[in-house]
């Protein structure tokens, strides 16, 4: 393994998770968006974990940047991912009926 640079394995790991992360989603029926969603954004909440204990640990600057920009990223991805969750959950719920009268 030592004559393959670490640079080609993480770039030949991240092409290999774009591809399936593709074919993940766009497989997905209408009917399991919505927990596909929920499941999605508690992954995103250990990558929030994640991020926090690698920016931690580095030690140059260029890597708590980039810890701490992926720290950001993921709490957005989280908290967008929950409003359109309960969105898309709102459009499932029963409307009220008026009154026949229009009286209240």
């Amino acid at each position: 393994m030592d004559s393959v640079s670490p640079l080609v394995l993480n770039l030949i790991i991240f092409v290999l998770a774009i591809y399936v992360g593709y074919h993940v989603v766009w497989n997905v029926t209408p009917a399991l968006h919505t927990p596909l969603m929920a499941v999605t954004n508690a992954i995103s909440a250990i990558v929030i974990v994640g991020a926090m204990l690698a920016a931690a640990l580095t030690e140059g600057p260029l890597g708590k940047t980039m810890g701490v920009l992926a720290v950001a990223l993921a709490a957005v991805n989280v908290f967008g991912g929950f409003l359109v969750t309960r969105r898309m959950l709102e459009m499932f719920k029963k409307k009220d009926k008026k009154s026949a009268g229009g009286q209240a």
